[in-house]
C-alpha cells in the first residue's frame, strides 16, 4: 500500500514530461510550417573508391519566412530526398534577417561578391516585380521581396551567385542603422533618400523625352 503513491507521483511526472514534448513538437512544427522551401539545384556526384565510383546526390535549398528571414543550405546523401532534407537542416541554422523597405522591397543598391561570383542588386518602385532569374529568384521568393531589380555580372555556378547575394544582403543596412551609425535622425536618412528618389525620377524622365525628341 505505501508504494501506491510513489507510482502516481511516477505517472504524474512522465505525464509532464510527455506533454513537454508534446509542446516542443507543436513549436517545431510551427516553426517548420512559417518556412517555405526553394530547391535551387540538385547535382550527381561521385566519389573515387576502393571498388569502384560510388554515386550520390549533393542539393542547394533556399528557406525563408517571407518576411525578411532566409538561408541556404546545401547537402550530400545516396538519394535526392535526403538530400534536399540534409540541406534543408543546414539552411534552418543559418537563419539571417534582412531589412526591407515597406516589407517588398530594399532599402538601396548593393553588391556582393564571392569567389567569381558578382551580384548586383537593385531597389525597384511598386508593381515592378522579381527581375531575376535561377538562383537569385529563389532567394527573394523565399525572403518575400516583391521588387527587385537583379542581375549576375560573374559566374553562373548556382553555389557562387547564392553566397554572393547573400553577401550583398548581409551588407544591407536600414534608415535606423544608418542614423544609428551617424549620430543622425531617421527623419533626415529618409529625406535625403526621398531627394535622391526624386532627382533620380526626373533625371530618366528627361532622359526619355530627349530620345523621343531624337
Amino acid at each position: 500500500m505505501a508504494q501506491a503513491p510513489a507510482r502516481n507521483q511516477r505517472d504524474g511526472g512522465g505525464g509532464r514530461r510527455d506533454g513537454g514534448r508534446r509542446d516542443g513538437g507543436r513549436r517545431e512544427e510551427r516553426e517548420e510550417s512559417e518556412f517555405i522551401e526553394r530547391l535551387v539545384s540538385i547535382n550527381r556526384v561521385a566519389k573515387v573508391v576502393k571498388g569502384g565510383r560510388r554515386f550520390g546526390f549533393a542539393a542547394i535549398v533556399v528557406v525563408g519566412d517571407q518576411r525578411g528571414r532566409v538561408a541556404h543550405g546545401s547537402g550530400k546523401a545516396r538519394e535526392v530526398p535526403e538530400a534536399i532534407r540534409k540541406a534543408t537542416e543546414a539552411a534552418k541554422r543559418e537563419i539571417v534577417r534582412v531589412p526591407l523597405r515597406d516589407g517588398r522591397t530594399l532599402h538601396h543598391d548593393v553588391e556582393g561578391h564571392f569567389g567569381a561570383g558578382h551580384v548586383v542588386l537593385r531597389a525597384a518602385p511598386p508593381g515592378t516585380g522579381i527581375i531575376a532569374g535561377g538562383p537569385l529568384r529563389a532567394v527573394f521568393e523565399c525572403l518575400g521581396v516583391q521588387d527587385v531589380v537583379a542581375k549576375s555580372i560573374g559566374t553562373s555556378n548556382p553555389h557562387n551567385m547564392i553566397k554572393a547575394a547573400f553577401e550583398a544582403l548581409e551588407n544591407m543596412m536600414s534608415p535606423r542603422a544608418v542614423a544609428n551609425r551617424r549620430g543622425l535622425k531617421v527623419a533626415d536618412i529618409i529625406s535625403r533618400r526621398s531627394v535622391q528618389d526624386s532627382a533620380a525620377g526626373a533625371g530618366s524622365a528627361e532622359a526619355e523625352t530627349v530620345e523621343a525628341e531624337a
